[in-house]
């Protein structure tokens, strides 16, 4: 009840500095382990009711609007000072390609994490099972199925290496 509450608090705030500048505290009433100040714009999506405990956030990271965490068992880790577009996905979990009669597909979660001062542009996909390292840039409208190293630029779909950053 706590989470529901808070976190539409924090979803529902107007758009002005002053809600930008607190929002995340709402965030953290909600359950997320936020690390210190953020600048966390929202409104985000988490799935399911309950997912908020599996966000953790570092501080001096900002998040820009429309963001989703798909989060039912697995953490999403994001580190200090990371930089996140719009409308970018964060989903822990999958769906097997093989379908057994009577069985589905089958799922698989596991857990995702952002290094510190990584940047996301928007419309990014960060599928389960990716580490995005230290510095790295995903370029607007990546796929990212696969981790990233540090100090790198990746985009496209499925992301791949376009060159080094540093």
């Amino acid at each position: 009840m706590r989470e529901l509450i808070f976190l539409t608090i924090a979803n529902n705030l107007p758009r002005i500095k002053l809600s930008d500048k607190i929002r995340y505290k709402f965030l953290r009433y909600a359950g997320m382990k936020i690390h210190g100040k953020c600048n966390l714009w929202g409104p985000f999506t988490v799935r399911p009711l309950g997912g908020v405990r599996n966000i953790e956030i570092g501080s001096g990271t900002f998040i820009n609007s429309e963001v989703r965490f798909g989060v039912p068992s697995e953490k999403v880790i994001i580190g200090s000072r990371v930089q996140i577009g719009p409308r970018v996905m964060f989903e822990t979990v999958s769906h097997g390609l093989v379908y057994e009669k009577n069985k589905g597909r089958g799922g698989s979660s596991k857990p995702i994490v952002v290094e510190d001062e990584v940047w996301i542009g928007a419309g990014c996909i960060i599928t389960q099972g990716v580490t995005i390292g230290k510095g790295a840039v995903v370029a607007s409208g990546a796929v990212v199925t696969r981790s990233v190293a540090s100090n790198t630029v990746v985009g496209g779909v499925p992301a791949k290496f376009i060159k080094n950053c540093s």
